[in-house]
């Protein structure tokens, strides 16, 4: 069946927007990136220029107004999330919004009920997880390969500390580690264990040198049958991004779990019996992949893979993380 051509609308200029969620939708066959707005409508034009958008406006609202406009991309600070997703499903768009979906569950709900009753899709952006090697890896599990999951490690981190003006380092806007990177190890446990966890203790690195966000922080997160997710993120340390998921009988290694810029970089390893293979896997743009299934779902084509629901429940997860790192204590979920 052929699907029309989504128009999107970009809200703001952010990085990831103009590094890899806008590239990502001019390679999709199935999407257009139409119309960028910026609260400085210079900024918005020179960005619609280096990107080739037709449009660009000076204003949320005015890229709001734009009939033509299907679904709008929200990369703006996490503060902003529940406002402009709300605003967006009242203008009939289909969203699809920077994770993590908002500050809190409580906000992340409210948002999820505003797209419900407008009738549209709202979609958190974790791209990783339409990468293909994901449905493989949860294959490779079920099938016994490595036996029964014992535990789960991961880590996100990277060093841009300097940048003291960055909106990472706000407090109020929703600032620091767990927010920014903690949310993939966190929400990529959740997948392949298919469940949600118990509890949850988190030490982080407050630093007063980037309005007291957490720089760093160390967490472990409990699942049923003993098994858990140990994980780190940090915007204070050098560049990763592993997953390991160790087995009674094996391990499958995953050295670049989140991102995968260059071919090569979506294969990871598995050892089962005493011996390591490296899987191969297709390269692909995560950021193109996650677009398409939502096109998809919006024609009716495609049940969405990850509804609401489950941004609610990763957002009440990040929400017990940050109690533990403030109190220093063990939280049950």
């Amino acid at each position: 069946m052929t699907i029309k051509k989504l128009k999107w609308g970009i809200m703001g200029c952010a990085g990831i927007a103009k590094r890899a969620v806008i590239p990502g939708l001019q390679l999709s066959g199935l999407n257009i990136a139409a119309a960028i707005a910026s609260r400085d409508l210079d900024n918005a034009k020179r960005t619609a220029e280096e990107l080739n958008i037709a449009a660009a406006y000076g204003s949320y609202e005015d890229l709001l107004a734009d009939d033509s406009i299907d679904v709008i991309y929200i990369p703006l600070p996490n503060h902003l999330h529940r406002e402009w997703t709300i605003r967006a499903a009242e203008a009939g768009k289909h969203i699809l919004c920077e994770k993590p979906l908002a500050l809190n569950r409580k906000e992340a709900a409210e948002m999820a009920e505003a797209c419900a009753k407008a009738g549209v899709l709202l979609s958190e952006a974790f791209m990783y997880r339409y990468h293909p090697r994901y449905a493989m890896i949860k294959d490779i599990i079920a099938s016994g390969q490595i036996g029964e999951v014992r535990a789960i490690r991961s880590a996100f981190t990277f060093n841009n500390a300097g940048d003291k003006k960055n909106v990472r380092y706000r407090k109020d806007w929703g600032g620091g580690s767990i927010y920014d990177v903690g949310c993939y190890p966190i929400n990529a446990a959740r997948l392949l264990l298919g469940q949600e966890p118990k509890a949850v203790t988190v030490q982080a690195l407050f630093s007063q040198e980037h309005d007291d966000v957490d720089m760093m922080a160390s967490g472990l997160i409990e699942f049923d049958d003993s098994v858990s997710l140990s994980f780190d993120c940090g915007m204070w340390a050098a560049f990763r991004n592993p997953l390991e998921v160790l087995g009674s009988d094996g391990i499958i290694e995953v050295p670049s779990a989140f991102v995968t810029p260059t071919p090569g970089s979506g294969n990871f390893f598995v050892t089962s019996k005493g011996e390591r293979k490296e899987i191969e896997v297709a390269h692909v743009n995560a950021y193109t992949e996650q677009a398409d299934h939502l096109a998809r779902a919006i024609a009716g084509n495609d049940a969405m893979r990850f509804d609401t629901a489950d941004a609610i429940a990763n957002m009440r997860v990040i929400d017990a993380c940050l109690e533990s790192a403030r109190t220093r204590s063990r939280i049950t979920i």
